[in-house]
């Protein structure tokens, strides 16, 4: 779509709509308190009513704006199962007078709390400290949700919308998205869009908005390592026959370097410029122990976004308290892996099983389940969408956005970008780095999640405004 007259260096009715965002903020906050109240986890073995409560709880908000012809909460199969994904909401109103169609992403399922005793509050009650709002899902993604839903009823408050908007909140992000691509295939023309926004990425920090540009894929499995038919007593047999644990600490360690880089053939890396940052700002925003040393060899960004990483992620194993002096038989693991941006999961993840296999330590056998993956994805820059939402950050922020990479994973975005070639994708977010998403003590920074509130509306009444 050529650029048009009315989309100048600043947004229209731009003063205006910063009123109003400063206006109806403690509505957004009130709104996202009543989103973390919901323990919606979308992981098997918890409670799926809440999920569908989260789901009927937004679709209830989309409502309360007035702008949308229809709001649904619909779930769809997950492929080679019986059983059905997590309702998500889908809520559209169509574009007039030749005006592009923007679709919202967000999610509404959370990760489960982790271990209570981390928590300085309650994970599922918000709590205010200084100006962070705490909770499971306050940052990821319930800030995204309500700054959506915020901007678009600002927008037709403030506004005579022609935009066509499409709001799609998933329900089971978190979970792997199993059902997404028949969601997708079902209602391929309800979602349907020129630009696409995913709120479900961060900042650079809590004074400057960044524009997600490149993502890292994922390939993940358990593996089950073996050496005996059954469980031996160390005093006698230890010494002379292996056991899966140290079988399975001798060939995981076989994945790295000395230095911690990942030792797997066949994994790749992509060669990029990245922004200045320093192993003083990794310590203070990871905070590892003193004494810690990093991994990883290239620049910091660098390892973080564009190169290779294998966590291991879980190990089924007797637990101390349950200790005995017992060789066990078997050891299972899950080994993560990120996947740098040029190389698809699925050439990953055979690199991954043959390194194993091959590094398999004293013979142990090896079985492999349970495998997960999702495509890097790389956004085109040099859109017209790009360009009034960099902008719009300026003008929302007062500060330049930086154009980041992102060590995570969001698999999905490469599919829309495969069903949907000639939409323009955006990943932004209302994350910063103390948010710590999927970690004890989540929380969001209040006034960059009203700022990214104000990007977001000035983003859409910017496009509103092209022809």
């Amino acid at each position: 779509m050529p650029s048009d007259p009315s989309a100048s260096s600043t947004t229209p009715h731009a003063d205006a709509l910063r009123a109003a965002v400063e206006a109806a903020f403690p509505s957004a906050v009130a709104a996202l308190s009543g989103l973390v109240r919901i323990p919606s986890v979308s992981w098997e073995g918890f409670d799926t009513a809440q999920v569908a409560r989260s789901a009927e709880h937004v679709a209830g908000l989309a409502r309360e704006t007035g702008v949308f012809d229809e709001v649904r909460v619909l779930d769809a199969p997950i492929p080679g199962t019986q059983a059905r994904g997590m309702p998500a909401v889908l809520a559209r109103r169509a574009a007039t007078n030749g005006r592009p169609t923007v679709l919202l992403y967000a999610h509404h399922d959370v990760q489960p709390e982790g271990d209570p005793e981390i928590w300085q509050s309650a994970p599922f009650e918000p709590t205010l400290r200084g100006d962070r709002l705490f909770g499971r899902g306050a940052a990821d993604d319930g800030a995204g949700i309500i700054a959506h839903l915020t901007a678009i009823r600002l927008l037709s408050e403030h506004t005579d919308p022609e935009l066509g908007l499409v709001l799609f909140i998933e329900g089971e992000e978190e979970a792997g998205s199993p059902s997404f691509s028949t969601f997708l295939a079902e209602h391929r023309d309800d979602l349907a869009a020129d630009v696409i926004v995913v709120a479900d990425s961060g900042n650079w920090d809590v004074d400057t908005p960044a524009l997600t540009v490149g993502l890292r894929g994922m390939a993940a499995a358990n593996v089950t390592i073996s050496t005996l038919d059954h469980a031996l007593h160390s005093g006698m047999y230890g010494g002379a026959v292996p056991d899966a644990m140290m079988a399975a600490i001798r060939t995981l360690d076989s994945l790295w370097n000395a230095d911690g880089s990942v030792a797997v053939a066949g994994l790749t890396s992509r060669e990029a410029d990245t922004p200045a940052y320093d192993e003083a700002r990794l310590r203070d925003e990871a905070a590892p122990l003193a004494g810690t040393e990093l991994i990883g060899v290239g620049s910091i960004l660098s390892r973080i976004w564009d190169r290779p990483a294998i966590t291991v992620t879980g190990i089924d194993a007797p637990t101390v308290r349950n200790a005995s002096n017992t060789l066990s038989p078997s050891v299972r693991v899950r080994v993560s892996v990120r996947v740098a941006p040029g190389q698809s999961a699925k050439a990953a993840a055979v690199k991954l099983e043959e390194h194993l296999r091959a590094h398999a330590a004293f013979g142990a056998q090896l079985e492999f389940d349970g495998w997960e993956s999702g495509e890097a994805f790389l956004v085109d820059t040099q859109g017209w969408a790009v360009s009034d939402a960099l902008a719009t950050m300026e003008e929302g922020w007062g500060a330049a956005p930086v154009l980041v990479g992102v060590g995570g994973s969001i698999p999905f975005i490469a599919e829309l970008n495969e069903v949907y070639p000639g939409a323009q994708i955006l990943v932004t977010g209302v994350e910063d780095p103390d948010s710590r998403a999927h970690s004890p003590n989540e929380s969001v920074h209040l006034p960059s999640f009203q700022r990214a509130i104000l990007a977001e509306l000035l983003l859409l009444a910017r496009l509103n405004a092209r022809g």
